[in-house]
């Protein structure tokens, strides 16, 4: 074969660069088209306008706006009885969100040479309190019903045991005592009764019960999912039930919603929504036949909230906690929902 002479292996490098840089300008240019797109108002979204947000309002449903324009990301509200009404929305940018009792925390998104992410605690007029670095992209928040603890959870890289699985870290905070378990893997686990230890434990979903010091989350170890019950007096964390994820405790105490793995792992729509009553042990599907990919949330005693893939990220559908009935889309373009009151 005869050797290409070094000028012309310049001009090909030259020109394999120039082809490099001008794919590299499209692909930003088309980006940044996209997000200027993602600012502008389109024909046919809710209307938002900007406001101001109380936690302790009653009657309100409170979310992350997905609707384009200005207040995009933006936390919003709308009257419980009117979902599709006009959304009033507060510059507090969010990625996931919950709040109750004139608590909120949000999880979002940090700018600066190294971007990052951090969990910001807020009181009742939004203002935040606290500001945590969190080592992740963030996937759950919840607080209690009192408003006295909050927790998040972030899906982390890193982990060597992880492989190609996820790996997630999990933290709960107390307003109170301003105490911060940043990590739920240091509590001890207990699975059949026996104490068990596993570099390979994850924890995710947590949920409060009334009394702040009891909780659910889930348990990912050994390629198994679990409900755990957690002490937060004791540092424990007891398996109280297999394949169970994201689980959501009724206002009652009584009854866990979550989403429960239906096909193997790998393939298509695995989870649907069911209900655990806790006393007798039995569980229920319900009537919502899509994957449900969310923390549900109890909108009240009987009906449950959640997202579902949509035009514009995501919509808030609900059904109801007894398995029949039919789900219904409530809320366009909105993800993260929690009620406010007092």
């Amino acid at each position: 074969m005869t050797p290409v002479p070094a000028r012309h292996r310049l001009l090909i490098l030259l020109a394999a660069t120039a082809l490099l840089v001008t794919g590299a300008v499209v692909a930003v240019g088309r980006a940044a088209d996209r997000a200027g797109e993602r600012s502008h108002d389109r024909a046919g979204q809710p209307t938002v306008r900007k406001g101001e947000l109380d936690l302790r309002r009653p009657g309100r449903l409170l979310f992350r706006n997905l609707a384009w324009g200005p207040q995009r990301d933006h936390l919003a509200s709308v009257p419980l009885a009117a979902p599709a009404a006009a959304r009033t929305a507060a510059p507090r940018d969010c990625l996931r969100f919950h709040a109750a009792a004139g608590t909120g925390i949000c999880l979002r998104a940090t700018g600066g040479v190294v971007p990052g992410h951090e969990a910001v605690v807020l009181d009742s007029r939004m203002q935040p309190v606290r500001r945590f670095p969190v080592p992740g992209i963030p996937t759950r928040a919840r607080v209690s019903p009192s408003g006295r603890l909050v927790a998040w959870t972030v899906f982390v890289s890193g982990d060597s045991y992880a492989g190609g699985a996820f790996s997630t870290r999990t933290a709960l905070y107390d307003t109170r005592t301003r105490t911060l378990h940043d990590n739920l893997e240091d509590f001890t686990v207990r699975i059949d009764g026996r104490r068990h230890e596993a570099v390979d434990h994850n924890f995710w979903g947590v949920t409060f019960a009334a009394d702040d010091t009891t909780f659910y989350a889930t348990l990912g170890t050994g390629g198994r999912t679990y409900l755990v019950r957690g002490n937060l007096t004791r540092r424990t964390l007891t398996a109280v039930r297999e394949n169970v994820e994201c689980p959501s405790l009724s206002p009652d105490g009584t009854r866990i919603a979550f989403k429960k793995r239906v096909r193997p792992k790998g393939a298509d729509a695995p989870w649907r929504l069911y209900v655990l009553d806790l006393r007798s042990g039995r569980e229920r599907p319900l009537a919502e036949r899509a994957s449900v990919d969310d923390q549900a949330l109890w909108l009240d005693r009987d009906t449950l909230l959640y997202a579902l893939p949509g035009d514009y990220g995501a919509d808030l559908w609900e059904v109801p906690a007894n398995g029949k009935g039919h789900p219904r889309k409530v809320v366009a373009s909105a993800v993260s929902p929690a009620v406010s009151g007092p």
